[in-house]
């Protein structure tokens, strides 16, 4: 009954990742310009495809290992961390990066991004990872994972700015091509 209920919550954090990230019309609810969805409504809409209420939202927020989510507050509204498709401005603070970060993808993106460097597709950022380990199993997600190594602190000291999502996700508009490195297997493993 457990592994149902589990399958069930992630299913439905799923389905709220859509709402809160890209598509918050599918329920009939709008977000404020800085991601924020009242949590009554985005409850009561849910509510209309499924059993679904404020507990079992509470443990999608708590249980996520990719912290996904954040309450404000007094727990009125929710929002996504990163990984939007439409604009927003989720209030990040401009943070000096390490000197190198990491971006996890699959090999069938090398090609492209060996010619474009990263660019944010859908989204409104490319997203990068503090250490390798992390990149690797977010490149395990697209296929046979590949990482790159990014000189993050090069690429601040040349202007561009970094954010830090309150889930440890950096992201960035862009990276060129000149800030990218293929690490080898032996350096991923």
């Amino acid at each position: 009954m457990k592994e149902n209920h589990n399958r069930d919550l992630n299913s439905t954090s799923k389905f709220i990742s859509l709402i809160l990230r890209h598509k918050p019309e599918v329920i009939g609810i709008t977000l404020d310009e800085h991601g924020w969805a009242d949590v009554e409504e985005l409850v009561a809409g849910i509510q209309r495809t499924q059993s679904f209420n404020m507990e079992m939202l509470e443990e999608i927020v708590r249980t996520d290992h990719k912290q996904r989510y954040s309450f404000n507050e007094d727990k009125t509204l929710i929002r996504a961390n990163q990984g939007h498709s439409i604009p927003v401005d989720v209030e990040l603070p401009v943070t000096v990066p390490p000197k190198y970060l990491y971006h996890g993808t699959g090999q069938k993106y090398v090609e492209s991004i060996n010619r474009l460097g990263l660019i944010p597709k859908g989204r409104l950022y490319v997203h990068l990872s503090s250490d390798v380990d992390t990149a690797v199993k977010v490149g395990s997600r697209h296929g046979k994972p590949v990482v790159y190594r990014v000189a993050s602190g090069r690429m601040q000291e040349d202007g561009y700015v970094f954010y830090r999502s309150v889930n440890g996700v950096w992201l960035v508009k862009e990276v060129p091509v000149g800030y990218l490195e293929l690490l080898a297997k032996a350096k991923m493993g």
